[in-house]
């Protein structure tokens, strides 16, 4: 299937590791151009250099804080002449209470959920309507809709990132700026095999066996995805394939969402 994906250019926060480095790799063979975000340059640097036959470039930023995102649409602006993709992957789980978590750990989790996705549709939308059209994808989470107990701040700020991403999707698609959200279930990040490792040291269970455990619980697939089985689905969601997906949320979890939605 020709997803006619050459040439783009696409965005893509988050990108030095796990679904958002699946993403870029995906788009790369598409021959997709990148951009891609994150906080650690060397990381980043790592990535571009792997990748091969389509330009890329790296922009350290930390979009928790307001004034990145211009410089990085003034980048893609300089490097491209603008974008035609936009994936805002970037973000982390938390763990909390909601009676003892401060506002400043609340205000955290908003910049990078939320605001970060705000200012980068503010700043890279107005390149793509000038190209003729262009697609934003936004990866949220399961636990959107059904919330995991010990990250309430997580939940609450995905959950408003999936409404942004409908609104946003109104507002855009008089532009031919077709705009969704994806929410993945479990997928074998490294940040999971940190938690995993963490929790099981110095107890007779392994960090493999924990997670094979959460899997078969939770997913009735029996186990986690990988990034690139995610990065599949967002590929597919920036290609003309997609034409007619606007405004909507996806699941990508293995049969985990116990609600129809």
């Amino acid at each position: 299937m020709d997803l006619r994906l050459e040439n783009k250019v696409a965005v893509i926060t988050g990108g030095s590791a796990g679904i958002g480095e699946a993403i870029a790799r995906g788009l790369a063979a598409e021959g997709t151009h990148l951009v891609l975000c994150a906080r650690d340059e060397q990381r980043l640097r790592a990535v571009a250099e792997s990748i091969a036959g389509v330009r890329v470039l790296t922009v350290p930023a930390d979009l928790a804080e307001p004034g990145d995102a211009e410089r990085v649409a003034a980048a893609v602006e300089r490097e491209f002449g603008g974008a035609d993709i936009l994936i805002n992957n970037a973000g982390t789980g938390s763990e909390e209470k909601i009676l003892t978590a401060p506002d400043s750990r609340w205000q955290h989790y908003w910049e990078l959920h939320v605001m970060a996705a705000v200012r980068l549709a503010r700043a890279i939308a107005p390149q793509m309507k000038a190209r003729g059209g262009g697609v934003i994808l936004h990866n949220a989470s399961i636990c959107a809709t059904q919330p995991l107990g010990y990250e309430p701040i997580y939940n609450v700020t995905k959950a408003a990132l999936v409404m942004f991403s409908k609104c946003l999707a109104g507002e855009l698609i008089g532009d031919n700026i077709r705009v969704n959200a994806v929410n993945p279930g479990l997928v074998m990040t490294g940040d999971w095999v940190k938690t995993a490792k963490a929790l099981t040291a110095g107890t007779d269970q392994t960090w493999e066996q924990y997670l094979q455990n959460i899997a078969e619980e939770n997913a009735p697939i029996g186990r986690f995805a990988t990034p690139e089985e995610v990065a599949d689905f967002f590929v597919f969601l920036c290609s003309e394939r997609a034409a007619y997906s606007v405004g909507s949320t996806y699941y990508v979890d293995g049969g985990w969402l116990k609600v129809t939605t």
